[in-house]
């Protein structure tokens, strides 16, 4: 690894119940971190994902998972409504038929975070989906290419 992708790492120090470490340490084992140090970083992201999630209006990049009822009449199309409305921060869905009529539907999505809980909100509360679930990331997708503006079509060149 070369200097430029070291980052300053501090120290600090933590006191904690012998409980809570005890757990924390089956935990590090159980799970494969290789410290407590990376299990720790791992764990205060997440909370600090979910912070700015939860209180911020940050650009954020994550995924809505549905499972639905596909047999509920008229559901595909209202939940594909839902996402045509919403087509600046819909990227991308994948659909997983399952068993028993039901399907598994994972939209990749990236914009402001109250507006991507907005847009998760109004598609789990469609008859027919039986769950949902925003997950979000503080990482962001490269830019889109955006479409050229009229005067842009004049300069672009076969």
């Amino acid at each position: 690894m070369n200097n430029t992708n070291k980052q300053c790492v501090s120290r600090i120090s933590v006191s904690l119940p012998e409980s809570i470490l005890q757990e924390m340490d089956q935990m590090v084992e159980e799970r494969g971190f290789e410290s407590r140090s990376q299990a720790l970083v791992n764990m205060i992201h997440q909370q600090i994902t979910e912070h700015r999630r939860e209180y911020g209006n940050e650009i954020m990049a994550g995924t809505i998972n549905l499972v639905y009822d596909h047999t509920t009449h008229g559901l595909q199309k209202q939940l594909t409504d839902l996402q045509h409305m919403h087509v600046d921060e819909v990227i991308s869905s994948l659909h997983v038929h399952l068993m028993q009529g039901k399907t598994l539907e994972v939209i990749l999505v990236q914009g402001p975070s109250q507006k991507l809980k907005l847009i998760a909100d109004k598609l789990q509360a469609c008859r027919g989906v039986i769950s949902g679930k925003l997950q979000m990331s503080t990482a962001l997708l490269p830019q889109v290419h955006p479409f050229p503006l009229p005067d842009d079509e004049e300069k672009i060149e076969d």
